[in-house]
């Protein structure tokens, strides 16, 4: 999918220092943020017994991410990013230890538990922003997927051992997940304070409607970046396989918690190998029929899973799902980043922020409500049918994007003067 020249290697990532503490402070805020999911999930369901109220958590986090999501992109173009990322992982920390004090002291309850995760989701959707827009700053445009895909690699990581982790020290009670959680958040918030790089004196406008929807502008007057943007958010929606599971679990492949376990895991595994790969090699050309193509590998391994009756195969078509769902991934956020400027990154970068987290909790109400009507099997066969009418409208919708080989977009070419021709 990708390739380096032979007479000169890949530059390594280890030699952008900014780079390296970005990324390890990664890994900590997202170990963190994963052994706190599975904490509050727990102690919430310990404290009232009501499935109803583990969706609450979810709830009182995405109802920040989208509403605040313009404001904050306009903050993370108008103040140096790195700062508002450290503010924000501040908060986070704060609010964790607050938890833990609650837990110890025995004073928690669910209306104290939401209050402060909300606290979170309103930090992080600052943050995010922030965090994607500074990525550019800290490595040259050469290298930028694969910082993007190292960077991922953390994430990912974060998610197939975090849970696990904070899993096994909640044997120890909840005040014990979150006062590690909130030893990680300030690891990553000194490692940001230490984190020196290059960034340009951000122009302050004024928060006007004209600056808060700047970012909506400029993605309606770029069709590639619209096409990535919204292609990201209907595939999304119409693949969400991962959130019927626990039926296909139980009742089509009849295994176990363990098995379930391990399906779960089989997704991020597979994304965790591919953007090690990615983080190692150079998108060089192709890259627009490589995106399309590795989402429509997204929607093959999505109509593969539905069939299968077996657990064995099944893994194998979580796996690819989450490597081909990797590689559209950095394609497109790399291809975003170098095709917006510097002073619009935050606010585009919000933009696509709204996009994805409705993406991921409509397509898993999609995906239920749908299984509601028609099975578990229809509704993922439906799914992985409905990506690749998406890929194929949206190749036909965006020539410029399917025709794309270079991750920056080229100049055009010069006119010719009148009376010349070209062969």
């Amino acid at each position: 999918m990708s390739s380096t020249t032979a007479s000169q290697p890949a530059e390594s990532l280890r030699s952008h220092p900014a780079f390296v503490q970005f990324w390890f402070a990664r890994i900590c805020s997202g170990f963190g943020f994963q052994m706190l999911s599975v904490a509050v999930g727990w102690q919430v369901y310990a404290i009232t017994g009501r499935a109803l109220d583990l969706g609450l958590i979810g709830l009182v986090q995405f109802f920040p991410s989208v509403m605040l999501a313009l404001p904050a992109g306009h903050v993370a173009d108008q103040f140096e990013r790195r700062r508002i990322v450290m503010l924000g992982q501040l908060v986070d920390m704060l609010a964790i230890i607050a938890l833990a004090v609650i837990s110890l002291t025995h004073l928690a309850h669910e209306a104290s538990i939401l209050a402060l995760v909300f606290v979170i989701g309103v930090a992080k959707a600052f943050e995010f922003p922030a965090l994607q827009s500074m990525l550019p700053a800290l490595v040259p445009n050469t290298v930028l997927p694969r910082a993007m895909a190292a960077s991922a690699s953390a994430g990912q990581a974060a998610m197939i051992m975090g849970p696990a982790v904070g899993g096994f020290l909640y044997v120890a009670g909840p005040g014990t997940v979150y006062t590690v959680c909130a030893a990680l958040y300030l690891v990553a918030v000194l490692l940001m304070a230490k984190m020196r790089y290059e960034q340009a004196q951000p122009r302050r406008e004024p928060a006007t409607l004209k600056t808060l929807f700047a970012g909506v502008h400029f993605i309606r007057q770029r069709p590639d970046v619209l096409g990535v943007i919204s292609l990201d958010l209907f595939a999304v929606l119409l693949g969400g396989a991962t959130a019927l599971l626990p039926i296909f679990a139980r009742d089509i492949l009849h295994t176990g918690p363990w098995g379930l376990g391990l399906l779960r895991a089989a997704p991020a595994v597979g994304a965790l190998l591919m953007s090690l790969w990615l983080a190692r090699h150079n998108m060089e050309r192709r890259v627009g029929p490589i995106m399309f193509a590795s989402v429509a590998g997204f929607g093959l391994a999505t109509l593969v899973f539905a069939v299968s009756r077996t657990l064995w195969l099944s893994l194998a078509a979580l796996f690819a799902l989450g490597a081909f769902d990797m590689v559209s991934m950095v394609i497109r956020g790399a291809l975003v980043q170098l095709d917006t400027p510097d002073d619009m990154r935050g606010r585009v970068s919000a933009v696509n922020a709204i996009f994805i987290n409705t993406s991921n909790q409509l397509g898993e109400f999609e995906s239920g409500l749908l299984a509601a009507w028609v099975g578990a099997v229809n509704a993922t066969l439906i799914g992985g049918i409905g990506t690749l009418v998406v890929v194929g409208l949206w190749m036909a919708m965006f020539p410029t994007l399917r025709r794309r080989q270079r991750l920056r977009a080229e100049p055009p070419a010069p006119a010719q003067p009148a009376g010349t021709e070209t062969i």
